[in-house]
């Protein structure tokens, strides 16, 4: 057993999912599992969005959909793979490139495809003066091609101009594709900011994200960013570990590697048994705060490989070994605080514990735990 645990509420997943099918409207909802789940563990993830209205499910890489397919029956779509590479049987393909699509054509691949247009994000996909060349090679050579899909660079500002030029660049594309021959009759360029701030860009499905895990992408009041529908979410991940020891210290004695801090006054400190090889980077170091028993406590001195040091302050106030320190989630600190602390954004945050954290799965009858 790990003194480090991550929580997962299924429920909370499942709720989160149900709101942005109904946000999606008439659009389907292709949910990214991509990252195990962004870190929540997509076996058992993956039934709760399905119960709660998945249509599909989106990752990045082929062996990422090679797993996920063997888990649902619904559509798998991945898009990061290179000419060459062997497509799972019943995998669908995004394809980001001139070079892809030459390449599914000449070795006769038959699987469904999804076109990856390029409307501004200048990441991957065919750039606009390809679009006819790609879309002439698609009809051609009888693919099936399900839709095209493109990414929003700045869909998390609703109000930024970049997002009606690339509205209308992905709207030009779905046109010439047709022109070209291509049914194309499901595109989607909507992320989790996309689909939370507005109908108009949902086309005919959306691809949520982090919204799915309970966070808001988009910057409003609040701690959390709490506008829209995206108030409606609830965090589904809490990471915590239990104390392994509450000690004295002197006034002017230091702690943890280098001594870089001292105690202020006479006082306790607790111990909190994860460090950088569990997912806590030295650079989060003077910015953490831990929940115990409902109550802030500051992180002091360098955070190490397996444990670091936090505060308690003059007044022990009934601290004990074994009690649960929350890192961040429910309790504590959300990942969003957190990350402005220190100087990312909550994908990260959630994306980091790993190591000896153990998952713990919680809904309304059950929990279950299996390592990270």
């Amino acid at each position: 057993m790990s003194p480090a645990t991550l929580t997962i509420d299924l429920g909370a997943i499942a709720h989160n999912t149900a709101v942005m099918k109904r946000v999606a409207g008439e659009a389907k909802l292709m949910c990214v599992v991509k990252a195990d789940a962004y870190n929540h563990g997509a076996q058992r993830v993956i039934p709760a969005m399905e119960d709660a209205g998945a249509d599909a499910f989106g990752v990045a890489t082929l062996a990422e959909a090679a797993r996920i397919r063997q888990l649902t029956d619904k559509p798998v779509l991945a898009w990061i793979w290179q000419p060459g590479e062997e497509i799972p049987e019943g995998i669908e393909v995004g394809v980001p490139g001139l070079e892809h699509l030459r390449w599914l054509v000449n070795h006769n691949v038959k699987c469904p495809v999804h076109l990856i247009v390029d409307t501004g994000l200048n990441r991957s996909g065919i750039d606009e003066e390809d679009w006819p060349q790609a879309f002439d090679l698609a009809t051609a050579s009888g693919l099936e091609v399900r839709g095209l899909m493109s990414h929003f660079a700045c869909a998390d500002e609703p109000t930024h101009p970049y997002n009606q030029v690339q509205r209308d660049a992905f709207q030009r594309a779905i046109t010439l594709a047709r022109a070209h021959g291509l049914e194309v009759p499901v595109n989607h360029l909507a992320n989790s900011p996309g689909t939370l701030t507005g109908p108009e860009n949902a086309f005919g499905m959306v691809r949520p994200g982090i919204a799915l895990y309970g966070l808001n992408p988009v910057e409003g009041t609040g701690a959390d960013a709490t506008a829209g529908a995206g108030a409606e979410l609830q965090p589904a991940m809490t990471l915590s570990a239990g104390l392994t020891a509450v000690k004295r210290i002197s006034k002017g004695e230091g702690a943890s590697y280098s001594l870089t801090w001292t105690a202020p006054e006479d006082g306790w400190t607790a111990i909190v048994p994860m460090g950088y090889a569990d997912g806590i980077p030295r650079a989060w170091q003077d910015h953490i705060e831990v929940t115990i028993g409902g109550r802030r406590y500051p992180q002091v001195g360098r955070v190490c490989m397996d444990q670091f040091i936090v505060w308690l302050g003059a007044d022990r106030a009934g601290i004990n070994v074994g009690d649960q320190a929350v890192i961040f989630g429910g309790g504590g600190m959300s990942a969003a605080e957190l990350a402005r602390r220190v100087g990312t954004i909550h994908y990260e945050v959630m994306c980091a514990p790993g190591g000896r954290v153990v998952r713990e799965y919680v809904d309304k009858q059950e929990s279950h735990e299996a390592t990270v």
